[in-house]
């Protein structure tokens, strides 16, 4: 599932683009690998430039100018009134667009009540001329027959004045909402010229800067060689490779290090999602579904999979008022006492994540959105967790036993 469709709507285009699900998994493994790989090479001397990210920044910040900027080039500040001017004129096509619907919507309504009153005044013309052939053909006896079909011709010509009054009424009112109609798609048409003509010049300003792009960067490199960049005073974080213990507990404590620097890397897909999202709605009047669903479904996925982490790290929230103040042996105490909890905790999870899992799977359950999504990824993933949890929990409980045994000897060792 999945596909572009670029339609034109006035004057902007109307991209409607649904993510193939292939993408969405695959990215969602193929992303953190490649940038937990790229985190991990020399990095460049702090204050230099490069056509790489700037080719990076061209293409995901273009519309508005952050490769020049990022290349000490001010005319980046150009493209934010034209993106400006792009935003507005698409808020007033959208204003105008709904005028016309409303204006469209009250003709069709009275059309209808006018077609309503057109066969309302067929019936009245059909029952009045039935009734004058009845009265023509009655006996000069027949009086009170007669004195019947004048009450109905009168009751039908009464009906049948009001629904003419009715019909001139609608006509009128019809007459004066028609230049509303007219106003409206001019206005509409005004405007999506306007925000294409902004678009395209940003385009083509955007498309000359792809070749600007390697002699920028010549300049900028010059320029700091000058003008250094402002040296930015950066907090020093711990290493977490410090909270790794030694042997399986070791092996158990890496590999909770991995899968939290693993998904942590997936707030930066959603940095492209949102941006995509933004730029398609407020640019391209094309507002999309699967953005929002698939950023939350991540997101969840995140917080599952994370877990194993954040206990690794000691980030769970907890209340340690009497907690805090205890000793390296008094903790291990307490959490060796406690963790029985926490390990009903993590079993309940996998095993209420194994029987959601295993129906998700059997019955191929999908969103109820037009995405049509799988699910049963997704929850996978509390089996995931709730395992990768479980493992975190068996390093932290043997890890708490050795401190209660030896707790200086664990003290030395920093384990």
């Amino acid at each position: 599932m999945g596909g572009r469709n670029l339609t034109m709507e006035g004057g902007v285009p109307n991209i409607e683009f649904v993510l193939p699900h292939w993408v969405y998994w695959s990215g969602l493994i193929i992303f953190p690998l490649i940038a937990m790989y790229l985190s991990r090479r020399a990095q460049p001397e702090r204050g230099t430039r490069n056509k790489a990210t700037a080719y990076f920044i061209w293409l995901v910040g273009g519309f508005f100018g952050f490769h020049r900027l990022y290349l000490k080039n001010k005319w980046g500040f150009l493209y934010w009134p034209i993106f400006a001017v792009i935003l507005f004129a698409s808020s007033m096509e959208r204003e105008t667009r709904i005028a016309y619907s409303d204006a469209n919507g009250a003709i069709s309504a009275i059309e209808s009540s006018i077609a309503r009153s057109e066969r309302t005044v067929e019936k009245a013309k059909s029952a009045i001329e039935d009734a004058k052939s009845k009265l023509a053909a009655l006996a000069a006896d027949e009086q009170r027959a007669k004195d019947r079909l004048n009450r109905k011709i009168e009751k039908e010509t009464s009906r049948l004045e009001k629904a003419e009054q009715k019909i001139s009424e609608l006509s009128a009112e019809k007459l004066q909402l028609e230049p509303a109609i007219e106003k409206a798609r001019n206005d509409q048409e005004k405007w999506s010229n306007i925000a294409f003509i902004a678009l395209l010049a940003i385009a083509i300003f955007m498309l000359i800067d792809l070749f600007l792009i390697p002699s920028m960067t010549k300049k900028a490199q010059q320029y700091l060689k000058k003008h250094p960049d402002a040296i930015v005073d950066r907090a020093d974080m711990g290493d977490d490779h410090a909270l790794v213990g030694k042997g399986i507990n070791g092996a158990i404590d890496r590999l909770s290090l991995f899968t939290g620097e693993f998904v942590a890397l997936w707030s930066v897909i959603a940095v492209f999602v949102y941006y995509y999202e933004v730029i398609v709605r407020y640019v391209f009047n094309s507002p999309t579904n699967w953005a929002h669903e698939g950023m939350f479904l991540m997101f969840g996925m995140q917080y599952l999979i994370a877990g194993a982490y954040a206990m690794l790290t000691e980030s769970h929230v907890r209340v340690d008022i009497f907690y805090a103040n205890f000793s390296a042996r008094g903790k291990a105490i307490t959490d060796l006492l406690t963790s029985i909890f926490f390990f009903i905790f993590a079993g309940t999870l996998i095993w209420t994540g194994w029987i959601f899992a295993a129906d998700s799977i059997g019955q191929r359950e999908v969103s109820f959105t037009e995405w049509g999504i799988q699910y049963w990824p997704v929850k996978i993933t509390i089996v995931v967790g709730g395992i990768l949890l479980f493992l975190q929990g068996i390093s932290k409980l043997s890890k708490d036993i050795a401190i209660i045994i030896s707790p200086e000897r664990q003290a030395q060792n920093g384990s």
